[in-house]
């Protein structure tokens, strides 16, 4: 009989609850996420000869003990926070949110639910997301350091400064400026130390650029042959996505990235609207491929243009355009990963769903599956 623990991780401490599939509970527990508490919680839960983790928020909070309960041989799957939070709305005890009911909630959503997703520790991948994460950063800080370059700017020149700024043309600028009274004096010292953080961000975001660009190559990767991306968003591509194979179709990876519009029709009224779900970090990256497309020659340009033509509206027309290039997307994902050495692994599936009180029948062995890591 195979158990699930649902688990409601936190960064000291992680709460557990073990179900059998007629939903009975077996055993509940808090335990801290040190090396003792880690070890009393897996002990616990090996008395249980077949068993399944359920964890939610295995890309947010929960990664961290994942990862560890992976690396130990054990079998993980990610329950979504939304559905674990439906669970809890319509289950006894007025939507309360504690550790146990989230640990309930979360147990009982991978029991019923299908197609979750099972955590794999591809050191690759983990790697590769998150120096897309530190080239994310780099990103940001370095917008919030040229802002608050301007504003600076605009006070010691008239007019400021255009808006697009290099570290270079900041330099120039800011030797042309000697004020005598006090404060200009610290306004132009405060620009010059701001000038050298963004030298200091532009040096760290090369070095990302260069370092990713050659992961990605060495992952065996054709995503940087498309038009319109580059080596921080094929990391985050690849990071995010892993295992393509398992998006049943184009809709579902649709779905996934937040792309797929949503039906907003009303009567003789038929229209769709955007969609604001999904993941945003991908969504992110489709749209930044389909601006770079538009400004230049291109497939996508084509094809933007086309639908102008039918009557379609700009941002219609921008979103229409998504369509092949997720396409192309799933073309290259799809090459590399057959030019990788053996099968992909299996990431999503029925074969690990719980469904109806009863085990789906390639899950029958699953408590003594072993996790597949990419080499």
């Amino acid at each position: 009989m195979v158990v699930i623990i649902g688990m409601d991780p936190h960064k000291r401490s992680a709460t557990i609850e073990i179900i059998d599939p007629g939903s009975n509970i077996l055993a509940t527990g808090r335990y801290g996420t040190d090396n003792t508490g880690y070890a009393e919680m897996l002990a616990t839960a090996r008395q249980h000869t077949e068993r399944v983790w359920a964890i939610e928020g295995c890309n947010g909070v929960g990664r961290h003990i994942a990862h560890r309960l992976v690396h130990d041989g054990e079998t993980v799957i990610d329950v979504p926070a939304k559905l674990s939070a439906q669970v809890r709305v319509f289950a006894t005890g007025n939507g309360r949110k504690t550790d146990p009911v989230d640990a309930h909630s979360v147990a009982l959503a991978a029991l019923r639910a299908p197609n979750l997703r099972r955590v794999q520790a591809d050191p690759e991948l983990i790697a590769l997301g998150m120096l897309a994460d530190r080239r994310d950063e780099l990103g940001h800080a370095r917008t919030e350091t040229v802002n608050r370059l301007h504003r600076l700017l605009l006070e010691l020149l008239p007019g400021g400064a255009k808006k697009y700024l290099t570290a270079m043309q900041a330099r120039k600028l800011i030797a042309t400026v000697k004020p005598r009274d006090p404060a200009g004096k610290v306004r132009r010292r405060l620009a010059v130390e701001l000038i050298g953080e963004l030298e200091t961000i532009d040096r760290k975001t090369k070095a990302a650029d260069k370092e990713l660009r050659q992961l990605v190559a060495e992952r065996g990767s054709t995503l940087t042959d498309l038009n319109g991306i580059g080596p921080a968003g094929a990391a985050r591509l690849l990071a995010d996505v892993d295992d393509i194979h398992r998006f049943r179709d184009r809709n579902r990876f649709a779905s996934w990235n937040g792309t797929a519009p949503l039906d907003a029709s009303s009567g003789q009224q038929q229209r769709h609207r955007l969609s604001r779900a999904g993941n945003r970090k991908i969504n992110r990256v489709l749209h930044t491929m389909a601006i770079v497309q538009l400004r230049r020659p291109s497939a996508g340009r084509v094809y933007y243009d086309r639908r102008r033509a039918e009557g379609k509206t700009s941002m219609e027309a921008m979103r229409a355009e998504t369509a092949p290039i997720e396409r192309g997307l799933r073309t290259h994902a799809r090459r590399s990963a057959q030019k990788r050495k053996g099968k992909p692994g299996r990431a999503i599936g029925g074969d690990y769903g719980l469904q109806r009180d009863r085990l789906n029948p390639a899950h029958r062995h699953f408590g003594q599956a072993t996790t597949r890591t990419h080499r």
